[in-house]
């Protein structure tokens, strides 16, 4: 008896540290005793260790290289672009056309949202914080404000690309997905654009007294550091160049691994190399951050290896290949073991029941959008977030988040829904 009930216990335990974890990142405090996003996911991580729910060496494993070493190519180079003061200008660029708070969430949402499409959200998230706490520092505006539709404008603008995040790139690879860049637009295109604007609506609801009557000053900065500003500008621009040559080789059909980690760290390099302030810019890497996503990968591996998720699905006795039931799934699912390990269980699952190509745009635009729903919903809002609180010590709490993302998220879907209902 005591056999059959230890596997469950263990599985229970997987469970309960999970939502212990959720619990102390949305109220962040224990008394007197403050705790950043880093520092409970890492708790949540040990707990799983410690308890044994996961092998030190199967915990080796679950973390993934690809990721941490994308995120360091990344940091490095929003790490040199905003020490040389090339941030500044960067952001007069952007966003000089901008005469109003109403305008810059605008312009943030549909701009940030684009490049997301193209450069990958999390890309976006890294070099678009620092921009965002930028500006709301010298219009004195509240951040949170710019810091929210950032976290909107990347996960829902990175809806309608198969390289706008990792979940997309899985299912255009893996879902055998035809012609996937105009696949993807022919069936998300339109309903993220109108739920861009459905986003903006909701922010300025929200923070509506906000929106009356504020003029923004914008001026191009000053570069502090010329040498290490033409250095951040030759790797940004390298980073483009590589992902507009790792889009042409998924038209061509190519097949090349062209891993978005290459890109990241070639395009790193020249501040690594040829920066003299190189050991500033990577002590400067927001570590936090990476320590956060090493937890993270050990504790969602604990909860994965319990099964209870994949069981629960195993033994549904709904039609999971359903559009409706798809984004339902997908939304819930992805706030509890992440976005991309659940398109990893649900996307063999839709292929075997022989789902059709609507099926699987649903899986993207629902895996996707559960980022709007919560902080842990996409792993651009935890970089967003936690960048914000190293930067500036500027934040959006948990439920702040949630009072927006989880009626946008319910907006969000309903639009996906509609659109592809009627195609």
């Amino acid at each position: 008896m005591h056999g059959r009930l230890q596997p469950a216990l263990l599985i229970m335990f997987s469970i309960i540290i999970l939502l212990i974890v959720f619990a102390l990142i949305a109220v962040r405090r224990i008394g007197s005793i403050r705790f950043q996003i880093w520092q409970v996911m890492l708790f949540g991580a040990v707990a799983a260790l410690a308890t044994g729910e996961i092998s030190p060496r199967n915990a080796l494993k679950a973390i993934d290289p690809d990721v941490m070493l994308f995120l360091f190519g990344m940091f490095v180079i929003g790490q040199a672009l905003e020490e040389s003061g090339y941030l500044s200008r960067l952001s007069y660029l952007l966003f000089s056309r901008a005469r109003s708070l109403s305008g810059l969430v605008l312009l943030v949402l549909f701009g940030m949202g684009l490049l997301a499409a193209l450069l990958m959200n999390d890309t976006i998230a890294i070099i678009g914080t620092p921009l965002m706490v930028l500006l709301a520092r010298k219009n004195g505006i509240p951040g949170k404000i710019l810091l929210l539709a950032l976290a909107f404008a990347v996960t829902i603008g990175s809806v309608m690309s198969p390289i706008g995040n990792p979940q997309n790139l899985l299912i255009a690879i893996n879902g055998g997905v035809a012609a996937p860049f105009i696949t993807f637009l022919k069936f998300l295109f339109l309903p993220t654009v109108l739920n861009l604007f459905i986003a903006y609506g909701f922010l300025r609801l929200y923070y509506r007294r906000h929106f009356n009557g504020v003029l923004l000053a914008q001026d191009p900065g000053v570069i502090q550091d010329r040498r290490l500003a033409r250095v951040s500008q030759v790797s940004l621009g390298l980073l483009v160049l590589l992902i507009i040559a790792k889009i042409a080789v998924a038209l061509s059909g190519l097949a090349i691994d062209f891993r978005l980690t290459y890109i990241a760290l070639i395009s790193a390099l020249p501040v690594l190399l040829f920066s003299p302030n190189r050991l500033s810019i990577i002590r400067g890497v927001d570590w936090h951050t990476l320590v956060f996503f090493a937890a993270m990968f050990v504790l969602m591996e604990s909860v994965w290896d319990g099964g209870v998720f994949q069981s629960l699905l195993n033994g549904s006795q709904a039609n999971l290949t359903s559009v409706s039931m798809i984004l339902l799934v997908s939304v819930v699912l992805s706030q509890f073991i992440s976005n991309v390990p659940l398109v990893a269980l649900y996307l063999p699952m839709l292929m075997q029941l022989g789902a059709a190509t609507k099926g699987l745009m649903a899986l993207a635009a629902g895996s996707t959008i559960a980022g709007n729903f919560s902080i842990l919903g996409a792993a651009s809002n935890v970089i967003i977030i936690q960048n914000a609180e190293k930067k500036a010590k500027e934040t959006v709490t948990f439920l702040e988040f949630i009072k927006i993302g989880v009626p946008l998220t319910v907006a969000n879907i309903l639009v996906y829904w509609l659109f592809l209902w009627l195609m």
